[in-house]
């Protein structure tokens, strides 16, 4: 095995067909949309090279209103931080003490991820059905018939009916890794503050969570960039309405693309999404690496 590892070329080999597989599948795309960013095309004819102006109008144009997605994406992304994870985290400390069924319930969590994002958009939207939803029937029986809207066709609750089954569908994503790190933190720690008198509260905040920051920092910076990469349920949902009320920068590529022919404005809207990804991601880092240190 020893020989192995120092073996460079046999190193080379195992990591050549990943290697290839990255630069076809993700390099080669990321460069080919820089270059397409930079022209005027409809996808069809010749492009034709315009530099910047692409990027410039995305911030200026009124029609494309791109500052509007990137703020519900923000919004996307703070609900994710702030409600998702801290249900995540919850869940995983309480099954992670061991619960009677904890198995199952592992699995009935987790359930939700592994179902296609089309077809928990398709169960949503009869939830949200203004006329035989499952959600307006509940308003109705419990006496609050006045709550009973349209909720996906109204610009003030299109973004927030869209945003709860996003959060819904991944809270078992998030739960299930902060659930295996508190389950690699070693029992002596927490059987040491067990004696010293450390309530149930006090362990999980003083003892298991800064031990599993790690994972905690991995689940902020999944949940920020999923947050920003968002398409197919909204797609479902809404396709980014009405009046470009639940519109995010994934949609916006979309409908500028294959909606309005528009390959080089819509190749400036992905490479601003890769751009942000890698810089919440990197800042995610430096945050936790500095409150390490």
């Amino acid at each position: 095995m020893g020989s192995v590892r120092n073996n460079k070329k046999a190193i080379a080999v195992f990591i050549l067909p990943a290697a290839i597989l990255f630069i076809v599948i993700i390099i080669v795309p990321i460069f080919m949309s820089a270059y397409y960013s930079l022209l005027n095309w409809d996808g069809m004819t010749t492009g034709k090279f315009i530099g910047f102006q692409n990027y410039v109008n995305l911030f200026t144009d009124p029609s494309v209103n791109f500052m509007k997605t990137l703020w519900d994406a923000i919004i996307l992304a703070v609900f994710s931080v702030f409600i998702q994870l801290p249900i995540s985290l919850g869940l995983a400390l309480v099954l992670a003490k061991g619960i009677k069924g904890e198995r199952f319930f592992l699995s009935v969590f987790f359930i939700p991820v592994l179902i296609s994002s089309v077809v928990i958009g398709q169960l949503w939207l009869k939830i949200y059905n203004p006329n035989y939803g499952l959600l307006n029937a509940f308003l109705k029986a419990v006496g609050l018939s006045k709550w009973v809207h349209t909720w996906l066709g109204d610009e003030k609750t299109a973004l927030m009916a869209v945003i709860v089954p996003i959060l819904w569908q991944f809270i078992g994503y998030h739960m299930l890794l902060l659930y295996a790190g508190v389950k690699s933190v070693p029992k002596e720690l927490t059987e040491a503050a067990k004696i010293d008198g450390a309530t149930s509260w006090q362990i999980s905040w003083n003892v298991i969570i800064p031990q599993i920051k790690p994972v905690i920092r991995m689940c902020i910076i999944f949940a920020v960039v999923g947050s920003f990469k968002t398409f197919d349920m909204i797609y479902v949902l809404t396709n980014g309405g009405p009046a470009h009320a639940s519109e995010v920068p994934s949609t916006l590529m979309i409908s500028l693309i294959f909606g309005r022919n528009q390959y080089g404005f819509g190749s400036a809207v992905a490479i601003i999404i890769i751009a942000l990804c890698f810089i919440f991601a990197i800042g995610i880092r430096r945050v936790f690496k500095v409150e390490e240190d």
